[in-house]
């Protein structure tokens, strides 16, 4: 099989490898049509975050993927059942034709599915679990979402079906600016050269946001987050982190307004995986809109300049998709 692979730190290749074959019980090898990279992707493969023992291994990073069971040990996904494979990134293998998963990490999608829509259930689904903790409930007013990549954007929607009032979002390209401005974000913040912060404070006269999303992954802007939200308002860090160890951190800001701070992560290891079948159900019932994060497609033997063009924030794409069925064309 073709697969994707990581050599050494910076470097992505394509190569030939053994097909994977189902041994163990509630093993399923999955014929991958379709995967996605993830921030944590770029990391792994350009910040120092990849698991070095993983180095060289056929599909890592990936793990948002989908496609079709072809050899199965297990009793729940026999062979030809479509899924929706959901590892944790350093378990994904998704960058490969053929990838060896476990049936507690796939999700079953509808027989009459998009499988190009139903991708994204991956990455909605994690901003869906994060949600829940970010927000419980309560009464809504403004929200501030920092990063509208797929991730930022997909929060957008939620902030939206949540009612709240005001919802300002940042980034760095006004491509991705664009479509949050079509799917209701009230201010847009087009960064660096203008402030969310000040935006926030102009929108609440000065009183912060209740709830601020942290979706791009930098320590400047989770200091930003504190700065914008309102006394006793909620944080949400959804972001990757930028390094390992200490990173320097508001803290007096945050105890004087008594800040909740809620970090994401988890989702894949939810009892029932319930996020992620809520949001397979969402995206096929039409109620989030994904046809956004499906205009760039990569053939799978161009992965090295797809990780590229991610590692440049998409270029103005919000995300960036492999088709690994078309690995031949």
């Amino acid at each position: 099989m073709r697969a994707a692979f990581v050599p050494e730190p910076d470097r992505v290749e394509v190569g030939d490898f053994p097909m994977p074959v189902a041994t163990k019980e509630g093993e399923l090898v999955v014929r991958m049509e379709r995967a996605s990279i993830c921030g944590s992707d770029v990391h792994a493969v350009y910040h120092g975050f990849h698991i070095p023992g993983c180095l060289g291994a056929p599909g890592y990073p990936g793990h948002e993927g989908v496609g079709v069971v072809v050899d199965s040990k297990s009793a729940y996904f026999p062979a030809g059942v479509r899924v929706l494979t959901v590892s944790v990134g350093n378990r994904g293998r998704c960058f490969a034709e053929y990838q060896l998963i476990d049936e507690n990490e796939v999700i079953p999608l509808p027989a009459d599915s998009d499988p190009a829509r139903l991708l994204m259930a991956q990455q909605y689904g994690t901003t869906l679990y994060s949600m829940r903790m970010f927000w419980p409930g309560g009464n809504t007013g403004t929200a501030a979402i920092m990063g509208a990549g797929s991730a930022g954007l997909f929060f957008l929607q939620q902030a939206k079906k949540l009612g709240f009032d005001n919802i300002v979002v940042s980034d760095l390209d006004e491509k991705r600016l664009a479509v949050a401005d079509r799917l209701g974000a009230g201010t847009l913040v087009h960064a660096p050269r203008e402030s969310l912060v000040d935006a926030v404070m102009d929108v609440t006269g000065g009183a912060g946001a209740d709830l601020v999303i942290e979706a791009a992954g930098y320590d400047r802007l989770r200091a930003d987050a504190v700065a914008a939200v309102a006394v006793r308002g909620t944080v949400g860090f959804f972001g990757f982190p930028e390094k390992y160890g200490m990173a320097d951190f508001p803290m007096y800001d945050a105890f004087r307004k008594i800040v909740r701070i809620q970090w994401a992560g988890g989702t894949q290891s939810e009892p029932g995986l319930v996020a992620f079948r809520d949001a397979v159900q969402h995206i096929h019932e039409g109620s989030i809109e994904v046809d956004y994060c499906l205009d760039s497609v990569y053939r799978l033997d161009d992965m090295p300049t797809a990780m590229e063009v991610a590692r440049d924030h998409g270029r103005g794409s919000v995300k960036l998709c492999i088709d690994v069925a078309g690995a031949g064309a």
